[in-house]
C-alpha cells in the first residue's frame, strides 16, 4: 500500500512541478542551513573523551593574595609548580597528572631535513593511561623515569613517520634543543577534540608530536607557551618550584565519579595545611570539574555558533511553514480527487497516510538537496581562519541525523494539511462536480 502512496505521489508531483520545486527547495534550505550550524555545534561541545569523562577531574586550588579578593569568585584555572608537585607526590588519586605546552626544535639525523619546530607537551607518566592514548609502538615511560629526570620521549605517528620513516623508534635517539632523547614509545591516532586537558595553548588543533617527563623538560629549562598569572615578585623566574605564578594544568582519574566528594575534602585540607604554613591567604577555595562540566565552565562552544544554531533552527522553522502553507494549496486544490476516492470506499485513515506519504516524499526529495547544501555550508566554514574551521565535516551519527531531521520536518510540515485533507466530504464533492 505505502509502494502505491508513493507511485501516486510522483505522479502528483508531475502534474504541480513549480508547486513541487517550491516545496522541495523551501524544505532544502531550511535542512541546509540548520545541519551545517549542527554539524559545528556537534563538533564543537562532543564529548572528547566519552569513556571516561565522569571519573577524569581537573583541579583548582586558590594560593592568591587577599589583594582583590571577592567571596565567591572563581579560584586559578591553572597551578603553581610547587602545588601541582606536592600533589602529585602524594598520589591521592588512581591517576594524577601534570603537565604545560611548550615548543621545540627537532633536529633531524637526515640530511634531507632542516631542524623545525614542533609543539610539545612537559607531563608525567599517568597522563597516557588517563586520557587513553593509543600506543602504535612502545610504551609511556615509568615512575621512575619522571623521579630521575629521564631524557625520554613519547612521539606521535606523524613525527615518527617525518623522522624514521613510519618504522619502530623505540630506542632510537632524537635530538631536540641541543639534548638527546630517547624514544620510548610511538602514539598512534590521537586527536582529542577540543583540546580539553589543556585549553590555554588552544581549544581546536593537533595534539602536540612530543610528549617529555615534566621534571626533565624544567631541569634542562625547555620552553613553554601558554597563559601565566603571576603576582609578587618572581625575580624572572616564573617557572622556579616558589614562584607565585599559576601556569600548569592538574587533571586526576579517580576510581568512580561518586569518590569526586572525598578527593574535594582532600583538597580543602590541603588548602587549610598551606594556609597554615603561610602559603595560602584566602580560605580554602577549591573546585574539582569533570571533562564536560570543565568544558562548559571555560566556555570552548563560541557564542555566535550558538547564535548561528538558533538562527539556523529558526529559519527551519519558517521553511516548515512555507512549505505546510504549500502542502494545504495542494491538497485543498485535490478535493474533488480525494472526495471520489472516498466515495469509492477509501477512509480517511487511508486518504490521511496517502497524504502524509506525499508530504515525506517531498521532505526525502528536499533532505537530499539539503544535504548537499550542507556539504557546501560546511566547505565554507573549513575555509574561515578559525581554530576549529577544519573539524566541521559531515560524520556518520550526523547524516543519520540530516535524514532523521529532514522526515520529520516533512511529517510534522504534512500532518496538518494532511489532516485537512481527510476531512474533505465526498457528497459535497461530488455534488460540484
Amino acid at each position: 500500500m505505502l509502494a502505491y502512496y508513493f507511485r501516486l505521489a510522483l505522479r502528483s508531483f508531475r502534474r504541480n512541478k513549480v508547486l513541487t520545486a517550491l516545496m522541495v527547495i523551501a524544505i532544502a534550505l531550511g535542512i541546509g542551513a540548520s545541519m551545517t550550524t549542527l554539524t559545528v555545534f556537534h563538533v564543537l561541545s562532543g564529548d572528547p573523551i566519552p569513556q571516561k569523562s565522569d571519573r577524569i577531574f581537573a583541579v583548582q586550588v586558590d594560593p592568591r593574595p587577599m589583594l582583590g579578593y571577592q567571596p565567591g569568585e572563581e579560584p586559578e584555572d591553572q597551578m603553581t609548580r610547587f602545588d601541582a608537585e606536592s600533589l602529585l607526590r602524594e598520589k591521592r588519586a588512581s591517576r594524577q597528572a601534570v603537565m604545560t605546552g611548550g615548543g621545540i626544535t627537532v633536529e633531524p639525523d637526515k640530511a634531507a631535513l632542516r631542524p623545525f619546530d614542533t609543539d610539545v607537551r612537559y607531563t608525567s607518566t599517568d597522563f597516557f593511561p588517563m586520557f587513553d592514548t593509543p600506543f602504535l609502538y612502545g610504551r609511556a615511560w615509568p615512575a621512575t623515569d619522571d623521579d630521575g629526570r629521564a631524557r625520554v620521549a613519547v612521539i606521535s605517528r606523524e613525527l615518527n613517520q617525518k623522522l624514521f620513516d613510519g618504522t619502530d623508534s623505540v630506542g632510537k635517539p632524537i635530538r631536540m634543543d641541543g639534548h638527546t632523547f630517547t624514544v620510548v614509545g610511538v602514539l598512534d591516532e590521537w586527536n582529542p577534540n577540543p583540546h580539553f586537558y589543556d585549553l590555554e595553548t588552544g581549544k581546536y588543533g593537533s595534539a602536540e608530536d612530543v610528549f617529555l617527563p615534566f621534571a626533565t623538560a624544567m631541569e634542562l629549562k625547555l620552553g613553554r607557551n601558554g597563559n601565566m598569572n603571576c603576582w609578587g615578585n618572581t625575580n624572572g623566574e616564573e617557572t622556579a618550584v616558589n614562584a607565585p605564578c599559576t601556569w600548569l594544568q592538574y587533571w586526576v582519574e579517580l576510581d568512580s565519579a561518586s569518590g569526586a566528594a572525598d578527593y574535594r575534602a582532600y583538597l580543602e585540607n590541603y588548602s587549610t595545611q598551606q594556609k597554615a604554613a603561610g602559603r595560602f591567604q584566602r580560605a580554602p577555595n577549591v573546585r574539582l570539574r569533570n571533562v564536560m562540566a570543565w568544558l562548559d565552565y571555560k566556555q570552548v562552544v563560541p557564542g555566535d555558533v550558538r547564535l548561528q544554531l538558533w538562527l539556523a533552527l529558526g529559519f527551519l522553522l519558517v521553511c516548515l511553514i512555507n512549505t505546510v502553507g504549500l502542502l494545504l494549496a495542494k491538497f485543498l486544490r485535490r478535493s474533488g480527487e480525494i472526495g471520489v476516492r472516498r466515495a469509492l470506499g477509501a477512509s480517511r485513515g487511508q486518504i490521511f497516510l496517502q497524504s502524509l506519504v506525499e508530504a515525506g516524499t517531498v521532505g526525502l526529495a528536499g533532505g537530499v538537496l539539503g544535504l548537499g547544501l550542507a556539504m557546501l555550508g560546511l566547505y565554507a566554514v573549513r575555509q574561515q581562519p578559525v581554530d576549529y574551521a577544519k573539524l566541521a565535516t559531515l560524520d556518520g551519527p550526523m547524516l543519520l541525523l540530516a535524514f532523521g531531521l529532514t522526515l520529520a520536518a516533512s511529517l510534522l510540515a504534512g500532518f496538518l494539511p494532511a489532516l485537512r485533507a481527510m476531512q474533505v466530504t465526498p457528497a459535497i464533492q461530488l455534488k460540484s462536480q
